[in-house]
């Protein structure tokens, strides 16, 4: 086990890894609460929905990890599933069943573009600027989530966002596990991430402000009524050979392959995971991926995606796929003590997002900011991933400004031509899409 995930090589262990991959799992466990409640709005069963969510995350993690050998977890997207409750089920009038057709075709689509490996020539071929960028710009993100989650800041109708009420009990529980965890981090303190997390969750329980779980364990859930539902379309074709159909399946194509490009961009470099600019397996871990979307489909979510929480295992001391086998265990044994979930709430889970962002902007020192060609787009990357709220909307208005700017300072040659490719499809999805 120790050879196959290489932990000598990269200086780890079994006890880094197994608490990198807890870490993970409760940074992004509040995804089996919030996804079905999500999906739910969109007429699907809540308990189906959310064994659904469950084994997907936890088959696409164990794929990762014992396909690709990266400490990422997967799990179903968040943005994504707004796109399919709200626009696509809601907003269009189609019918939930229809709609995981489009996310099985999208896994489909994605698991030839990964076996022909034209999706890692796309990500091999971004430049390391850019790729420096969008890891900042995801640290930017996901600090943004966090503060959002616990309260922090709020929306408000003037000004877009505000400071909100930093009284407030989630708030103050929140600045309080940042100041912990930031102290276990200064002190370099292995796992101080993970330490931060309970610390807080068990202050939260204290002060009335986390509830005390009743119970540890429950039953499974039937799955039975989203189970297999991707096919019901099949038997209507007209439900999947019209305009409509066609532009979910390229927008569900579109954002879960710069959400996943930009996630193991960013969590491969946190890791030291890169080398010459080029991701290591990198097609393994997009067909992991997209494997993962395919078997969520077939269970009855929505895309699965890699998550960008995976950084807060990597702080956490996580380098191999033994943390992902982690995770996706965690994500098979919360089928049974859901209850005991209850207690990460986002509250505990903001401080872990926020220090993490603040690890991952360290990348800004190696942008070339004196060169303008470069700075335009890359700074345009980073502030349009939290200014957007989407991973994907970052990549493609920067990466739309790049060709143009390195044109203009006369330095096309340097644009590999698969850049000029990606400038014209950014350009057609915010026309057409």
């Amino acid at each position: 086990m120790k050879k196959y995930f290489e932990f000598d090589k990269l200086g780890t262990n079994y006890r880094k890894e197994t608490l990198g991959g807890l870490t993970t799992f409760l940074s992004m466990a509040y995804i089996l609460a919030v996804n079905p409640g999500m999906l739910s709005a969109a007429g699907m069963d809540y308990n189906a929905v959310f064994v659904a969510t469950a084994l997907a995350a936890a088959v696409g993690s164990l794929f990762m990890g014992l396909i690709a050998r990266y400490p990422i977890a997967l799990a179903p997207g968040m943005g994504l599933n707004a796109f399919f409750a709200f626009s696509v089920v809601l907003g269009m009038g189609m019918a939930w069943e229809t709609a995981l057709t489009g996310v099985l075709f999208s896994g489909l689509i994605f698991i030839i573009l990964s076996l022909t490996g034209l999706r890692e020539t796309i990500i091999n071929a971004i430049p390391a600027q850019l790729k420096y960028a969008v890891g900042a710009g995801i640290g930017l993100f996901i600090t943004f989530v966090g503060f959002q989650g616990s309260g922090i800041i709020v929306g408000d109708e003037a000004t877009l966002v505000k400071l909100g009420d930093v009284t407030s009990g989630n708030a103050l529980l929140a600045v309080f596990g940042v100041v912990i965890t930031a102290i276990f981090m200064a002190k370099k303190i292995n796992g101080g991430i993970f330490y931060g997390m309970v610390i807080t969750a068990i202050a939260g329980m204290i002060f009335g402000l986390v509830n005390v779980p009743e119970k540890v364990f429950s039953g499974i859930p039937d799955v039975s009524p989203t189970f297999g539902a991707a096919f019901a379309a099949f038997a209507d074709l007209g439900l999947i050979f019209n305009m409509d159909f066609l532009i979910v399946v390229l927008t569900f194509l579109f954002v879960d392959f710069f959400d996943t490009a930009g996630t193991l961009m960013a969590v491969a470099g946190q890791a030291g995971l890169v080398k010459d600019n080029k991701l290591p397996r990198a097609g393994r871990a997009l067909l992991a991926d997209a494997l993962a979307t395919v078997t969520g489909a077939i269970f009855g979510t929505s895309t699965t995606t890699s998550y960008v929480e995976s950084t807060a295992g990597v702080a956490a001391g996580a380098r191999t796929g033994f943390a992902s086998v982690v995770t996706g265990i965690l994500f098979l044994l919360a089928l049974f003590i859901s209850p005991l979930l209850a207690v990460v709430t986002s509250a505990v889970t903001a401080p872990a997002l926020i220090i993490v962002g603040a690890l991952m902007v360290s990348s800004l020192r190696l942008i070339e900011w004196d060169k303008i060609e470069i700075a335009i787009p890359a700074f345009l990357v980073i502030l349009c991933m939290p200014l957007g709220y989407s991973i994907a909307t970052g990549i493609a208005i920067g990466f739309l400004f790049y060709p143009i700017t390195m044109i203009v300072a006369g330095r096309s040659k340097e644009v590999h031509p698969i850049m000029y490719g990606m400038f014209l499809i950014f350009l057609g999805y915010f026309i057409f899409l």
